[in-house]
């Protein structure tokens, strides 16, 4: 199976998620530690793709075609497992400036909905498709949504 292009994922609304085996954070930064290979992309109807590209490409073309995410941060869902019974938490952030170093992947971030915890283990961002932050398939839109209605 081919990577989408730019453009393909775009045009379909593509969510993209990143997993990885722990994560570390300071004040401006989480850095993703044995990140997967591979990014998982998908959409909801009407198209209802998945796939995977390389984690490397995403990075390299952060900043690629008109509505790029340099352009546009995304919104993202940060969801991490704490150990023992509880329930696994997350925080809604916008993330920068990506910075790929072997299976480390950190980006800046600017944190808006939760709290980002200083080291956790594994974790999966869910980030939202280009230029539609707020958008009805939007995992940070959907995520706020749903916290609006537990209050």
């Amino acid at each position: 199976m081919s990577e989408a292009t730019e453009q393909q994922l775009e045009d379909m609304e593509a969510l993209f998620v990143q997993t990885a085996a722990s994560m570390t954070s300071d004040r401006g930064t989480i850095t993703l530690h044995g990140l997967a290979p591979s990014t998982l992309y998908f959409a909801d109807r009407p198209q209802r793709d998945v796939g995977h590209m390389m984690s490397s490409h995403f990075v390299a073309n952060w900043a690629a075609g008109d509505n790029s995410f340099a352009d546009n941060p995304p919104n993202a869902v940060l969801s991490f497992a704490e150990p023992g019974d509880r329930l696994p938490e997350d925080a809604v952030v916008v993330i920068q400036d990506p910075r790929l170093d072997g299976d480390a992947l950190t980006y800046s971030i600017k944190l808006l909905d939760g709290t980002v915890p200083a080291a956790t283990g594994p974790c999966a961002l869910f980030i939202d498709p280009f230029g539609r932050p707020l958008s009805p398939v939007s995992a940070a839109g959907m995520h706020r949504r749903e916290r609006r209605r537990m209050r």
